[in-house]
């Protein structure tokens, strides 16, 4: 019976330590984050041009417009900025398939690896970079069975590594293509994934403005939105992505949890994304009078979703793999 107890009280003691690790670790994170983002102060972009068409085809997502397409939890969208077309983010491959959802519904829809310029990677998350496997090895894949990328460069926030692919970090705000541009990385502590660097792309359509491309918008729509604003002279005339808001209920579940309520929050696990901050992301688009809103449902709630549809009305279109988001020139 002594012995258990000492068992006991020692596995006690582990998982009590391992959560005060957690807790220091997240309140010194968010001090850092919050020092980093007042530090990062930056010109305006010069040069960027801008472009005359700009699609957006979501090729991994939550939802798909087509019963051929296979939807999952991650994200991957086709970004056609006139002759240049950059892949941005490579999905999850949860099950960890060869050929993965990804190349199946690029086969389906006709893109071809073929016709891309660039890769970009958001950040490094698995339902972003293929899988927890290559998260742990801090590379992307496609597939479960390796690519030859050779002769792509793929812009990341964070340092990772490709077999194949020309790997290049992005340390700050910079042009990546005509009209395309990378905001640079905005980091935010996560309570259980850390440090979480992540950038999103910002293309000028002339006439329009700029067209904000997420992945998960863990870094807040907030703060994307003034590091746009930053960056541009131009208007903001749209965002299409990820922005993390799993408020009534997560699209995974583990043990029993909302995983994405608890493991891809920037608050504390018992205060998890509320409606009120859902309403003041509402409010802050709102503020710059968006033409184009469209809320990924890979790491949004329902609920969230039909938010920003009620409150964008005509300037709100779904993300559906398969279906295409169109900007053209004024």
């Amino acid at each position: 019976m002594e012995t258990k107890l000492t068992v006991a009280i020692s596995l006690g003691s582990l998982v009590l330590a391992a959560i005060g690790g957690l807790i220091v670790r997240f309140h010194l994170g968010r001090r850092r984050a919050d020092r980093v983002w007042a530090a990062a102060r930056y010109p305006k972009l010069k040069d960027v041009g801008t472009v005359k068409h700009l699609t957006i085809l979501p090729l991994i997502d939550r939802y798909t417009a087509r019963d051929d397409l296979v939807g999952e939890p991650g994200v991957s969208y086709l970004v056609r900025a006139d002759d240049t077309t950059i892949l941005f983010d490579v999905g999850f491959n949860r099950r960890g398939e060869h050929p993965s959802p990804l190349l199946r519904n690029m086969q389906a829809l006709g893109v071809t690896l073929e016709e891309v310029d660039y890769i970009v990677i958001s950040h490094l998350h698995l339902d972003h970079v293929g899988g927890m496997e290559y998260q742990r090895r801090r590379t992307f894949a496609l597939s479960k069975e390796p690519l030859n990328l050779e002769g792509m460069t793929a812009f990341v926030p964070v340092p990772m590594t490709h077999s194949t692919a020309r790997v290049e970090v992005v340390e700050g705000p910079r042009v990546i293509a005509p009209g395309v541009a990378s905001l640079g990385p905005i980091p935010r502590q996560l309570f259980f994934f850390g440090w979480t660097p992540e950038q999103s792309l910002a293309v000028n359509v002339e006439g329009r403005g700029i067209v904000l491309i997420t992945g998960c918008g863990h870094s807040t729509i907030q703060r994307i939105v003034e590091r746009a604003e930053m960056l541009f002279d131009e208007p903001i005339y749209g965002i299409v992505g990820g922005l993390h808001y799993p408020v009534t209920a997560s699209r995974g579940v583990k043990f029993g949890l909302p995983v994405q309520r608890i493991l891809g929050t920037g608050k504390w696990p018992w205060t998890p994304i509320n409606r009120e901050d859902v309403e003041a992301g509402i409010a802050c688009l709102q503020r710059r009078h968006p033409q184009l809103v469209a809320l990924s449902p890979h790491d949004s709630c329902d609920w969230s979703i039909e938010a920003f549809r009620q409150a964008f009305a005509g300037a709100y279109q779904d993300v559906l793999v398969g279906e295409e988001i169109n900007v053209v020139a004024d």
